[in-house]
């Protein structure tokens, strides 16, 4: 294993949820339908992070208790600003150190190597706790698409000056979300979170 890596793995939506896959298609039927196009299989992307400091997940999920055990640095509201208030409409946005990524052995085309630069890996460390945490499945900052948890990754990516050039989704399959985090990330867009010590520990979540 190199001592500086980042790889991007595309996971099938849903996987190991058939509530959320069932979901997914019933989206991408209605979307498909909208644009006149042929349904595509949905993908959600996370990271996998190895610098000289350890080994990091990097994903967005719903949230759970005891975040601090997952490595969660920061939270954002589900569907409506106010309905953040319940854990049920929140997500979480992981910096996880040792951590998996679940359902790993479902990803399609993956793992996509995104580079061996140590520099560049611990960047991108750095800028997840930065993310926008903006509100999951709307398009506030008017980026032509929903936030969601492929917004996220895309965002971190091009904020640390990846070459993301050359990601893209396996072939025939979509990931919404995904230019919306390009474009905010160009906007030079963050969350004004306060400054915190750069230990790759884990940083309390207040609603966790």
């Amino acid at each position: 294993m190199s001592a500086a890596s980042v790889d991007l793995y595309w996971l099938p939506l849903g996987a190991g949820g058939h509530s959320v896959r069932l979901n997914g298609k019933v989206f991408e039927a209605v979307a498909a339908r909208i644009e006149r196009r042929t349904p595509a299989a949905l993908y959600h992307s996370a990271l996998a992070v190895n610098a000289p400091e350890g080994h990091f997940v990097i994903e967005q999920a719903p949230a759970k208790a005891d975040g601090v055990q997952r490595g969660v640095v920061a939270e954002g509201p589900v569907g409506a600003r106010w309905a953040g208030r319940l854990r049920l409409f929140r997500y979480e946005i992981r910096r996880w150190r040792d951590g998996v990524i679940p359902d790993a052995d479902e990803a399609v085309e993956s793992p996509q190597h995104l580079t061996d630069d140590p520099a560049l890996a611990r960047r991108v460390l750095e800028l997840v706790e930065d993310v926008p945490t903006l509100v999951w499945g709307r398009d506030e900052l008017h980026a032509g698409e929903m936030w969601n948890s492929n917004s996220i990754i895309a965002w971190t990516l091009a904020h640390a000056g990846a070459d993301v050039r050359a990601v893209h989704p396996p072939a025939g399959g979509r990931a919404p979300g995904w230019h919306a985090g390009l474009l905010v990330a160009a906007r030079g867009l963050a969350s004004p979170r306060a400054e915190v010590t750069r230990h790759w520990g884990i940083r309390e979540n207040p609603h966790s």
